[in-house]
């Protein structure tokens, strides 16, 4: 990881307009994104968690603009690609990919293997027909594929080996930005080591840089560098994983992290708060801080006063009233 930023995006937002019934009623949005800041630096892994439903997902795919953001700026290498005609845009698509969730539904069960790695250079006009082909078979090589399968269809792999043939398609146009949306999710547990690996393997060999989304904090945990922890299409906090995990402090994440599971039996472990209650409706979000309807230090601040993100250590950023600026605790 460097100093230098390679992707930012500034108060972006995503929201769904909804079908209201009223006639004359006031229009109402799913508020899946909402004012979000942040800088990706070259070469690291961002991890974002979060409950599902949260927007993880969303903020992925409008950050490459396979989602049409509502507001807001996403700067890559110092151009705003919020401002890119549909031309520019595909251009810079070579330079951010993404990487599905499910292998299962993310491959075109009618294209057989080399045809899925060499889509991407046919959409850019790339390459000649043979070409395209030995680039596949490079491909599925470094992603641990025996090229012999290139003429396979998808339903005769495995999900990991599903998985391998995403990444493949993913890197063919070697870009420069990854997001990868819970690649290891829908994986059994066996399996996911070995993507994770692949992916932490390829990220040194190609100097890629990765938005590692996931609501597996163990894995996240192993992966990244540093955590962005989102609540109801908010960023609540954002740190080093090292910071994050020892000095939590906004409650959610230390709910979320309450939350892993454990094989620790003692009455301090069990004593442990969970989380309580259901998340909002991100249509309706609750006033003031999202969180206060779940939160046990809510105030009559939290109530009415949306908490800004500032900064209260070194790189630790918190969106909490319990805080002042310099990271020291509120009295409630």
């Amino acid at each position: 990881m460097t100093n230098e930023i390679i992707l930012s995006v500034s108060k972006l937002r995503k929201w769904f307009p909804v079908k209201s019934s009223k006639v004359f009623g006031e229009k109402q949005y799913v508020k899946a994104v909402n004012d979000i800041t942040f800088d990706i630096h070259k070469g690291e892994t961002l991890g974002v968690v979060g409950e599902s439903g949260c927007g993880k997902t969303t903020l992925g795919r409008t950050m490459i603009r396979l989602i049409e953001p509502t507001s807001g700026k996403i700067v890559f290498e110092g151009k705003d690609l919020t401002a890119f005609s549909e031309k520019e845009m595909r251009l810079a698509r070579k330079d951010l990919q993404i990487m599905f969730q499910d292998p299962y539904g993310s491959l075109n069960p009618r294209m057989t293997v080399g045809d899925i790695i060499t889509e991407p250079y046919v959409f850019q006009k790339m390459y000649t027909k043979k070409e395209r082909i030995e680039k596949a078979v490079e491909l599925m090589k470094i992603c641990g594929l025996d090229p012999v399968y290139i003429r396979r269809y998808p339903h005769e792999f495995s999900g990991g080996q599903r998985q391998r043939i995403g990444i493949a398609r993913a890197l063919a146009l070697r870009p420069k930005f990854l997001v990868c949306d819970e690649p290891v999710s829908a994986l059994d547990v066996s399996i996911q080591s070995q993507i994770i690996n692949l992916l932490m393997d390829l990220q040194q060999e190609f100097g890629l840089t990765y938005l590692f989304i996931s609501h597996n904090l163990s894995v996240v945990y192993h992966m990244v560098d540093r955590i962005a922890v989102m609540y109801l299409g908010n960023l609540v906090e954002l740190a080093d994983k090292e910071d994050l995990y020892q000095n939590t402090a906004h409650p959610y994440t230390r709910a979320l992290l309450k939350s892993i599971p454990s094989l620790d039996f003692s009455e301090e472990h069990k004593l442990r708060a969970a989380l309580k209650g259901d998340i909002p409706s991100p249509i309706n979000p609750p006033s003031g801080c999202v969180f206060h309807t779940r939160c046990e230090n809510c105030t009559e601040r939290c109530r009415q006063e949306v908490p800004p993100l500032r900064e209260i250590a070194p790189r630790h950023f918190t969106a909490c009233h319990l805080y002042d600026g310099q990271g020291k605790i509120v009295d409630a």
